[in-house]
């Protein structure tokens, strides 16, 4: 085996190309990219949030980074379906690692995220972040606002997450709320997938609900996804509980009677044509989650977004 490694993550010469460690062994990272805090010359680079601190049901969503790097060990090597190529031929990735958190200071977690991911993107092309809960999206749209200005938010989930806020106070339920009057999103170019539960205000953001995700294509989900968004610069988070609970049993608050992964992640490779500038993938938590489930589905979600980066650079 004299032109195989191991440990990919840190014996990597360069930041291209796929790696050769056996999916069971190996330092994890996501994808097997390299390990390092030096992202000036990557174009995407992924990092962790491992926060749960301001969820209003089940904790364990710090445990999710670690989990989806994990799971993605089983993406190694092969050209990575459906894109058909070798993810990292000519995209570099790196993953940047976890931000620090103090873990006696929760009041001070949003604004540790906010400094650390607007001096990443100061670094790198794109930011791909695991979480963590859904409250971390609040600080991370305030650091891509502040490139990008106003976003279209582009939201899979369960729930609107638009819940009062008070005094400054942010949940996991609570995100848009908070960033709507703040302009980090445009609702009149934004759009919600997944919904099943009700709550206080849309804002004006347009809903594609469960029961109608049941009855349209993905086809038919891309494309009202594309119409609301047009030609605006898009953050996209992905909730993991969009997904039914038999699909992603391991998150904080599963809602019954939602759409299958497969279903989602073809929603998902169909929005190649929009400006995608930032995205992250949350709520994994994976003291509830069975044989990795859960993991597997958040990772294949985080795959495809780099996908379709990969696919995006390739046509030039």
């Amino acid at each position: 085996m004299p032109s195989k490694t191991i440990d990919h993550a840190f014996t990597a010469e360069g930041l291209l190309g796929a790696a050769t460690d056996p999916t069971y062994a190996g330092v994890p990272s996501f994808l097997r990219r390299r390990l390092t805090k030096s992202a000036e010359a990557a174009d995407v680079t992924v990092w962790g949030v491992p926060f749960d601190g301001l969820v209003s049901n089940r904790p364990g969503a710090r445990f999710g980074p670690q989990a989806l790097r994990r799971a993605s060990m089983i993406f190694d090597n092969d050209p990575q379906y459906p894109f058909s190529r070798d993810l990292f031929e000519a995209l570099s990735v790196v993953d940047y690692g976890d931000c620090l958190l103090d873990y006696r200071k929760p009041d001070a977690a949003h604004a540790a995220i906010r400094a650390e991911a607007a001096a990443i993107l100061k670094k790198t092309g794109f930011l791909l972040t695991l979480g963590g809960d859904h409250s971390i999206t609040y600080p991370l749209l305030q650091a891509h606002a502040e490139t990008h200005g106003p976003l279209a938010l582009v939201h899979f989930d369960a729930h609107q997450d638009t819940w009062e806020t008070a005094e400054g106070r942010v949940d996991h339920g609570s995100f848009v709320t908070a960033a709507v009057p703040e302009r980090l999103i445009d609702p009149a170019a934004s759009i919600q997938v997944g919904i099943r539960t009700h709550a206080p205000d849309d804002f004006g953001i347009e809903i594609i609900h469960g029961n109608a995700v049941e009855d349209m294509t993905s086809a038919a989900i891309a494309e009202r996804i594309r119409a609301r968004v047009g030609s605006r610069k898009v953050y996209l988070t992905f909730d993991i509980d969009c997904l039914d609970v038999a699909f992603a049993p391991g998150t904080g608050t599963p809602v019954a009677g939602g759409p299958s992964s497969a279903k989602m992640l073809a929603v998902l490779h169909k929005l190649g044509a929009l400006d995608i500038v930032g995205a992250d993938v949350v709520e994994v938590s994976p003291p509830y989650d069975h044989a990795d489930m859960t993991a597997i589905a958040g990772a294949t979600v985080a795959m495809y977004l780099i996908g379709l980066l990969a696919e995006r650079k390739a046509k030039g």
